[in-house]
């Protein structure tokens, strides 16, 4: 039975479909046909059951899912312990932050795939929170606030933020002095989400409102510019619009608490070899310039 094939099953019924396993595979959907029309010859039973939609697991499929899957971890063990040291193979799938993932993490990524030439990675860059195990993603860089979940972060390093407003804004509708005063002001917001803010060693919290929303920063940065409100904003994407006069900052007494970078992972016992080395690439890189971001 080959090994390829059953994890070319497992992504298939992971992903729900023989179209979304081959894009996270990167190969091609007649080679995934190929693959599980092999697994369920040498079976002898049929695993999937195709449908408009996709494909469907039978009652043979979900049992031997999760035989395969365990099958195929064991597999990626074993073949990570025999590799000379420092040596990467195989396939390593990111979650990357679109507003920071072309100008802070590309350069990471692409030193890691030029030290490790057997190494295949596949990234996908969105300011959207992937499901990493529904979508079948090894890892995720992430930036800002964590919310409680059962996946497991690395820390990064910090990252520093603050409010910003454009001149013409301020002009007219004045700014902010507390964060009190903060909720009568037009937010510039990824969702309905809270700021805080730390006054000493406090920290305040406020839920603001704002009619104009954006799952982007370089968007809100945008729009901050254009004059519709006030955005909390990571330093990395607004130092050029500060320089410039563009925006000012807003509220500086009261500075949000830093944030964090972090490679977030499935729940398991050990990270893999390749993310444990990409969370020590992003390390070294943060090292040298702690405040990049």
């Amino acid at each position: 039975m080959d090994i390829e094939d059953l994890m070319t099953f497992v992504e298939v019924a992971d992903a729900g479909g023989v179209s979304a396993a081959a894009r996270r595979l990167g190969v091609s959907k007649s080679i995934v046909s190929r693959r599980l029309f092999r697994l369920e010859a040498e079976l002898g039973v049929q695993l999937l059951a195709r449908t408009t939609r996709g494909a469907a697991l039978t009652e043979a499929g979900v049992t031997f899912r999760d035989h395969a899957a365990r099958v195929s971890a064991e597999i990626d063990v074993a073949r990570e312990t025999i590799l000379p040291a420092g040596d990467l193979r195989g396939r390593l799938r990111v979650a990357v932050p679109l507003t920071f993932g072309p100008t802070h993490f590309a350069h990471v990524l692409a030193d890691m795939a030029r030290r490790h030439p057997k190494l295949h990675i596949h990234t996908s860059y969105s300011d959207r929170f992937v499901d990493l195990i529904a979508e079948g993603f090894d890892c995720a860089i992430r930036v800002g606030y964590l919310p409680d979940s059962n996946l497991i972060a690395s820390r990064i390093g910090p990252i520093y933020g603050k409010l910003v407003a454009s001149p013409d804004y301020i002009k007219a509708h004045g700014s902010p002095e507390t964060p009190d005063e903060l909720v009568a002001h037009q937010a510039l917001m990824q969702g309905t989400e809270t700021w805080q803010f730390m006054d000493g060693d406090k920290i305040l919290t406020v839920r603001p409102q704002g009619r104009f929303k954006a799952d982007n920063g370089t968007a809100l940065v945008a729009a901050a510019a254009a004059g519709l409100g006030i955005a909390w904003v990571p330093d990395g994407i607004t130092r050029e619009y500060l320089a410039s006069g563009a925006l000012v900052p807003v509220m500086p007494r009261y500075p949000p608490p830093p944030a964090g970078v972090y490679v977030i992972r499935p729940p398991g016992q050990h990270p893999s070899r390749k993310v444990r080395i990409l969370t020590e690439l992003l390390l070294e890189c943060f090292e040298e310039d702690p405040r990049r971001a």
